[in-house]
């Protein structure tokens, strides 16, 4: 069984089948906010569609980061760091051009719902 929450036009937000949560790459709302307050703004919305899947970031077993620009990655790894504790999942951290030239960071993510 495939449940889609938060949908939108062309995606949803998150996607679960059976145990595993897909989570689509998540961007900030305020376009305006440094990376470190972009990558919270962030952080928090995967947090939140984390527990309307059924899951949390302790079950996260892959991250992927775009980056606009690699001078923010210590920045973005202080913000990552302290919000991911002992967690640890799989993370892969790219450069790329974002589709709003004012984002700095967008973060895609997979969980599951049940613990190991």
């Amino acid at each position: 069984m495939i449940t889609r929450h938060d949908v939108s036009t062309y995606f949803s937000n998150a996607v679960v089948h059976g145990q595993t949560v897909y989570l689509a790459g998540q961007i900030a709302d305020d376009r305006d906010a440094d990376i470190r307050g972009q990558t919270t703004q962030i952080l928090n919305r995967i947090d939140a569609l984390l527990s309307v899947t059924g899951s949390r970031k302790e079950r996260l077993l892959s991250i992927t980061v775009y980056l606009k620009d690699f001078a923010d990655y210590a920045d973005f790894n202080g913000v990552y760091g302290a919000w991911i504790g002992e967690a640890k999942p799989a993370r892969a951290t790219v450069r790329a051009d974002l589709l709003d030239p004012h984002l700095k960071i967008e973060i895609a993510a997979i969980a599951t719902k049940t613990e190991a």
